[in-house]
Parts: structure tokens; C-alpha cells; sequence
């Protein structure tokens, strides 16, 4: 197979570039990597193991949420842990695998704690770090914190713009979040800098921004899934307003709930943002989401009931292998 006209994405970090590959879908794992299914707080219990596992068989990169509050109607704590400090804990004990953050609610902190610990957590993995960034969607977390929840687009803006001036040395820039060496008298700097000289920023969702913007200023887009027809025509929008702002091919990826049963050829049938199928019926999806120009999926395994240890090698030996060889997207 001719691969030599797929458009190349950027080259950015480590992470960002054993992640995402143009026509290839890459597969990872949303943390916790248990099963919680009977309320919203995980147990943690071998958090660890379980990702170091992970990296052994070969899953290119594991994903933490950003989730302040336990919010009832969320229904989801996470991994329980502040994703910038269990960065800081996995970039210490995992070598290859890339540290992913989907997502960190931007509108909820300062840039400045966000571009410095996201960073710190860049260089302590050796530029393994996938930062996406979204605008929030539990209105419950915005008075607990003191903060509007309708104006959240417009802070979610100002502050990714202030992360990304941070990778400057000794930038300006003034906004509601701050005023920085407006005077150049005794200009301030922030350290560390990314590894690569940029952290990858993926934007989730819209974030409360339009289509164009999104196009313009992420390196690449977190979406949720959908049935193949109307994904494949989400994918093709995005592909279409990043070509209009004149930008190279920026990558999609999006999570995906499973619950791996042992009869290989089971169908699927429906749980909450995914299904419970055979191994077989996940080659297939998983061969249709890389048509349609899915560049990697991060499957969850929050309602899966099989032992987890023998989920995770299951997939390691019988679906992993299948996405080594690159295949051109439709």
C-alpha cells in the first residue's frame, strides 16, 4: 500500500507524535482502569500496576480527567487524584507511554498554575505530555469556586492563549487573567518550558467556541462518539475548517466505554457512551473508526466486568496488533 501522499501532522512532542499518526488509529486507556460501574468514586486500589501494565502491552497513552467536585448529577469522580499531580507521579514511574489530560476545565484555574504545571509535567516525562483543554460542562463547579458559568467561552479563550505565550521567553501579554512585562522594565519569565518548545493543545468538544476558532488555534479535537454516518460527517467538517484556515491536517480522537465479554463473537449491545461486545465485533468498529479518520481511540473501562488484568492482555494480544499496520483513511 502507497502511504506516501497521507499529509503529515505537526511534529510537536513525544507523546503527541507516537500518538497521533495520520490514516493510523492508535489506541489508549482512560484512567481509572477499572471497573466502577455501582457509583461515581473508583477504589484506585493497583492504579499503578494497572498502567504500567497498560504500557508493557503497548497501548500508546492513558488519559486523566480533570474533575474538582464530586457533582452528584456527574455521576463520575475520575481518578479521584489532581491530574497535575498524578502526572507528576506517573511521568516518574512509566518511560515510553504518552500522559494524556482529557481535559483540563480551563475557565476553573489561572493559566499561569496550568501552563506551569502542565510544563513541569512535560518535562519530568520527557515530553510525553497531551494536554486537552475544555470549558466545562457541570455548572455545580463554577459558584463552588466562585466563578460565572456563562461567560466560560470567553475565559476558556483568554486563557489558552495565555498558556501558550507562557512557552515564550519573557512574553507579553496583557487580558483579564493578568498583565506580563507591559512595561519591559524587569520582565518576568516563567520556567520550566515544554520539552519541544510547545505543549500539544486538543480542544474537547467546542468548549464554547465556533467551529473556525477551534480549526485556527487546537492541535487536534477530542470528540465524543457517535454512529459512523454522523461522525464520519463531524470528522469531515473539522478536516474542512482547519484546510480553510490554511493549517496542516490537525488529529481527531475520542473515548469509547467498553465491556470486552469472553465469547469472541458476541454483538454489541448499548451501555452509556459505547457497548458491550466480543473481540471481534471491536476489530470491526474499531477498522470503521479509522476509515472514517479517527486517529486514536482511548477506551474506558469503567463498566467492564471481566477481571481487568485479563481485559488488558486480552486487548494487548488480540487488538493491539491490529492497528501496527497504517491504513489509509477514507
Amino acid at each position: 500500500m502507497n502511504t506516501n501522499n497521507i499529509a503529515t501532522f505537526n511534529t510537536i512532542n513525544r507523546g503527541y507524535n507516537q500518538t497521533f499518526q495520520p490514516g493510523k488509529l492508535s489506541i489508549g486507556l482512560v484512567v481509572p482502569i477499572e471497573r466502577y460501574e455501582n457509583g461515581p468514586v473508583p477504589s484506585m486500589q493497583d492504579h499503578l500496576q494497572k498502567v504500567q501494565l497498560a504500557e508493557s502491552l503497548g497501548f500508546s497513552a492513558v488519559w486523566l480527567r480533570d474533575v474538582p467536585f464530586n457533582v452528584p448529577s456527574f455521576g463520575d469522580a475520575g481518578q479521584v487524584f489532581d491530574p497535575f499531580v498524578y502526572l507528576g507521579y506517573l511521568a516518574a514511574a512509566t518511560k515510553d507511554i504518552a500522559l494524556g489530560v482529557s481535559s483540563i476545565i480551563l475557565p476553573l484555574r489561572h493559566p499561569a498554575h496550568v501552563a506551569k504545571a502542565a510544563t513541569s509535567a512535560d518535562q519530568l516525562s520527557d515530553g510525553r505530555l497531551i494536554l486537552g483543554v475544555a470549558s466545562g460542562d457541570r455548572p455545580e463547579e463554577y459558584p463552588a469556586m466562585n466563578m460565572s458559568f456563562d461567560d466560560r467561552g470567553e475565559r476558556f479563550r483568554e486563557s489558552f492563549n495565555y498558556i501558550q505565550a507562557m512557552w515564550e521567553t519573557r512574553p507579553t501579554l496583557q487580558n483579564t487573567h493578568g498583565n506580563i512585562n507591559a512595561d519591559k522594565l524587569n520582565p518576568l519569565d516563567m520556567l520550566p518550558k515544554p520539552v519541544a518548545g510547545k505543549l500539544p493543545l486538543l480542544i474537547t468538544g467546542s468548549s464554547q467556541q465556533s467551529p473556525e476558532w477551534a480549526a485556527q488555534n487546537a492541535d487536534g479535537w477530542m470528540t465524543y462518539p457517535r454512529n459512523p454516518v454522523d461522525q464520519m460527517r463531524a470528522i469531515g467538517e473539522w478536516k474542512r475548517n482547519v484546510e480553510a484556515a490554511g493549517r496542516a491536517p490537525q488529529p481527531v480522537m475520542q473515548p469509547l466505554y467498553i465491556d470486552l465479554v469472553e465469547d469472541v463473537n458476541a454483538r454489541p449491545t448499548p451501555i452509556h457512551l459505547g457497548f458491550r461486545t466480543g473481540v471481534n465485533y471491536l476489530r470491526e468498529y474499531l477498522q470503521t473508526a479509522e476509515q472514517i479518520g479517527v486517529n486514536h481511540l482511548a477506551l474506558n473501562l469503567r463498566f467492564n466486568r471481566a477481571d481487568m488484568d485479563e481485559t488488558l492482555k486480552r486487548l494487548g494480544e488480540e487488538i493491539l496488533p491490529n492497528q501496527n499496520s497504517i491504513q489509509l483513511a477514507s
